[in-house]
């Protein structure tokens, strides 16, 4: 039966939405409270914190480092760089004119099927797409506008020199509102933690247990400090890593190979040769 002295649901979302927040903060801790009385759920609760993040983050808090930007020489013949193409798995990338400032087009992978198809006039230069480009100071949800208006997946980031910078893409931008985006390139989850790669070199799920991680590697991590790899190597640095960043932990090195402003997900690892 019914508490008539019981306040309803609409009544104590009601009650949530009149306390006017006066800054960010607040806006914040009102939400928590919604969550914490079940009004929001915690899947919820996260993209909208996560949105309100990304509405103050700049694109240089997530792009992809030129230094490790897979890029396409223009000049390179096609059986040269279509390994690469293959083992790193993207389905865009930039080309460049011999040097990283000058990138002339953006190559799609599906389109290199028409030179496994055998075209005999196949030409990279008539395959590429338009290179967007954009500074390093644009903020992260007035690109992701830019990105649903003109349809694009990829913007090249420059400094303010005009040099590139970087690369950015919409599934970064979306990752930092929803958490990592599985793609047909990621981990299954029915997989195992830890996949082998080319080049004697392993990729890791972050959320992998050290006891297990020891067991494939033969390593002696302790589990007191991080119960994960991710937390192992957070704590090692004494922060959340960025993309791309490497360290090296009791002779292992590993590489971040995908992380956000929130947690870290995928890791490469080997051991470097001495």
């Amino acid at each position: 039966m019914n508490d008539p002295s019981r306040p309803s649901l609409l009544e104590r979302l009601s009650a949530l939405i009149l306390r006017e927040p006066g800054d960010r903060e607040q806006l914040v801790a009102l939400l928590r409270s919604a969550y914490s009385r079940n009004l929001l759920d915690a899947d919820a609760l996260s993209i909208i914190e996560g949105a309100l993040t990304v509405s103050e983050m700049q694109v240089r808090d997530i792009m992809i480092p030129r230094a490790q930007v897979d890029f396409i020489d223009i000049n390179e013949p096609v059986e040269s760089f279509i390994p690469r193409v293959i083992a790193t798995a993207h389905s865009r990338f930039p080309v460049i004119d011999q040097n990283r400032d000058d990138v002339i087009g953006v190559l799609l992978a599906k389109d290199l099927l028409r030179h496994y198809a055998g075209e005999e006039e196949f030409n990279v230069r008539e395959m590429l797409r338009p290179a967007v480009f954009v500074p390093e100071a644009k903020r992260l949800n007035v690109l992701l506008r830019e990105f649903r208006a003109s349809r694009n997946h990829m913007a090249i980031v420059v400094d303010e020199y005009g040099g590139v910078a970087g690369l950015v893409t919409i599934e970064d931008v979306l990752e930092q509102i929803v958490g990592d985006i599985e793609d047909e390139y990621d981990f299954d989850e029915a997989s195992d933690n830890i996949l082998p790669e080319p080049g004697g070199r392993w990729r890791v799920k972050a959320l992998t247990q050290i006891a297990d991680f020891n067991a494939a590697f033969g390593s002696s991590f302790s589990d007191e400090t991080a119960d994960t790899v991710g937390g192992l190597v957070i704590a090692h640095l004494g922060r959340l890593p960025k993309r791309g960043e490497t360290v090296l932990i009791e002779g292992l090195r590993f590489q971040v190979l995908r992380a956000d402003s929130r947690r870290v997900y995928t890791l490469l690892v080997d051991k470097p040769k001495t």
